[in-house]
């Protein structure tokens, strides 16, 4: 995982719509619609929201999300969060208290399939 004190934020009062890619860590507080692809760790605080397929490294979600996500390592979901969409990772974490409605796949690291995209 890379240096989360080096991350982008998105900020709480921030709209993006669009595809948003990226070869750095990325911190989501505000809200984006479209697509994400970034080759290292996103992470979704409790403020952000989250209406878009997801494809990366990591994925660490504490606040809303509503799409398909597909990790190369690994996906988490903490106890605040609100999470609609398939997951696939090859290791996925959900904490006690969190809401989940999906499919998990959990394939090999080296299998990795490209997520389906959500139909809109």
């Amino acid at each position: 995982m890379g240096d989360m004190d080096t991350a982008g934020v998105i900020g709480r009062g921030l709209f993006i719509k669009g595809e948003l890619t990226g070869e750095e860590d990325l911190i989501i507080e505000g809200r984006v619609e479209g697509e994400i692809t970034l080759k290292k760790h996103l992470v979704i605080e409790s403020t952000g929201i989250i209406l878009a397929d997801i494809q990366t490294e990591n994925i660490t979600i504490k606040g809303e999300m509503r799409g398909n996500m597909a990790a190369t390592d690994k996906v988490e979901i903490h106890a605040s969060a609100r999470v609609v969409g398939d997951i696939t990772a090859p290791r996925v974490v959900i904490e006690d208290g969190a809401h989940f409605k999906g499919h998990i796949t959990m394939p090999e690291k080296a299998s990795m399939p490209a997520p389906k995209r959500r139909e809109r």
